[in-house]
């Protein structure tokens, strides 16, 4: 009921006169760091991601998460994701018995932005719960096409890992389309919504599942790497360029409909790049009706320049995605900014850039408005350098120059610097104990605060 009241309250609460501007979240899935034209991988092919970045603002320092469930829940509720109870896999099969699932309480941009009279739509990936009595029709989504769980094969539309099942779904009820490429079907229903809302504030949030396993990209891509010697850089810049092709067909669609000055469009990868390579089918009988022993695993192909890590680990190149804001005519277009800033900052920052005021009754941000870093690329951090992560038994803490990485009940602990050449290539804990036992203390009061 409190939860409820709050989000009616904001119906009140203060939106600009005239029609307010759009929201598009394009969330891609392990993306690396550097894996894009316009953050200096001149090998890839990214029109759309370089547009993007023309029009609006860079930030070469943007934390998501270290895989997709708590990257989505940080999205979302502007929130860590212990908060909501997202520290471990969320319950990934919508028939299964009820697992982890993002508790309801928590209030996502959806519900805020519908509350303020927005058109809602989510069309791709949830991985927040597939529980038929959560999900995103149970958090602010008039809409929802998509995968409930983490990943499926592009064509058959199921869940490859063990012994696999079916993810496909309009809202609980599942969809059947063999052999068609769900980036596709995503996308167009996308291109639609938009159409039919042009005359009305929308909500639009694209959560990709590419690039992310299995690596099948469109044909006319893989011909583009054809001539590129490393076969797992090949096969991981033919998907960035499909995941490109798409985001493209967004932003021209939004054009065409007269929107393009009228919408804030937000892109952002979920986590870095996967080195989850050699995953196979392994039993004859898998419901995919993929053979044993076939191929569905990362190629490895991701790029994160000076930095070290991938997904699954908090050093630089798991946690550091790209992440790009354009909203043409209101914000700066064609800067970058330095300073560092998470994926709980678009929360504040959307509703500040609607003119929305977020009602008092609502849970509290641990993100932060962008606005003045928007503003001024002189603006320090709002985070004054200090982070925190937790997934599963793993921990980081960033202050400053310096992470402590850790695992709960475990004493052992590495200290990495995040400045020189060669970041994060050094355990520094056995000499800077001092600053161990600052970033530790450091940790355990925040995780005291975070839980639920």
């Amino acid at each position: 009921m409190l939860k409820q009241a709050a989000l009616l309250v904001i119906i009140a609460l203060g939106i600009a006169q005239g029609r307010p501007p759009n929201v598009v979240i394009l969330f891609t899935d392990d993306q690396g760091t550097l894996d894009a034209n316009c953050y200096g991988s001149q090998d890839l092919h990214t029109p759309n991601i370089d547009r993007l970045a023309e029009s609006g603002i860079r930030f070469t320092r943007a934390y998501a998460h270290t895989v997709c469930c708590p990257a989505r829940a940080a999205l979302l509720t502007g929130r860590h994701p212990q908060r909501g109870g997202v520290t471990n896999w969320t319950q990934g099969d919508m028939n299964a018995p009820k697992g982890i699932n993002m508790a309801l309480e928590e209030v996502t941009l959806a519900e805020t932005l519908r509350a303020a009279g927005y058109r809602t739509a989510l069309f791709g990936k949830w991985h927040l719960g597939a529980h038929r009595d959560f999900g995103p029709k149970k958090q602010g989504f008039d809409e929802f096409f998509g995968i409930r769980d983490g990943f499926i094969d592009n064509y058959n539309h199921h869940f490859l890992h063990g012994t696999g099942f079916h993810d496909l779904y309009e809202g609980t009820k599942p969809v059947t389309a063999p052999g068609k490429y769900f980036p596709e079907l995503m996308v167009d229903r996308s291109l639609r919504f938009i159409e039919r809302n042009k005359t009305r504030p929308f909500f639009l949030y694209l959560p990709f599942n590419i690039p992310h396993y299995p690596e099948q990209s469109l044909k006319r891509f893989q011909e583009t790497y054809a001539g590129v010697k490393d076969p797992a850089r090949r096969s991981y810049g033919a998907m960035i360029s499909t995941t490109d092709h798409y985001i493209g067909m967004i932003i021209d669609q939004l054009k065409k409909s007269g929107l393009e000055n009228d919408t804030i469009v937000i892109f952002m990868s979920d986590n870095g790049h996967s080195e989850e390579v050699g995953l196979t089918i392994r039993r004859d009988d898998h419901l995919s009706g993929r053979p044993k022993g076939h191929l569905y695993g990362a190629s490895g192909g991701g790029n994160t320049g000076k930095w070290i890590g991938h997904k699954g680990n908090f050093l630089e190149g798991g946690v550091r995605v790209p992440a790009i804001i354009s909203f043409p005519g209101k914000i700066p277009q064609n800067q970058t900014r330095d300073q560092a800033i998470t994926a709980m900052d678009w929360f504040p920052t959307i509703l500040d850039l609607c003119e929305i005021d977020q009602n008092p009754q609502a849970p509290r941000f641990d993100g932060h408005s962008l606005l003045p870093v928007l503003e001024s690329a002189q603006i320090p951090s709002p985070y004054h350098g200090v982070f925190h992560f937790q997934w599963r038994k793993d921990w980081a803490v960033i202050d400053g120059d310096w992470k402590l990485l850790g695992k709960t009940n475990s004493p052992a602990l590495s200290l990495h610097s995040l400045v020189g050449a060669d970041p994060e290539k050094k355990d520094l804990s056995s000499e800077k104990p001092a600053i161990v036992a600052q970033l530790l203390k450091r940790h355990q009061k925040w995780l005291k605060e975070v839980s639920p």
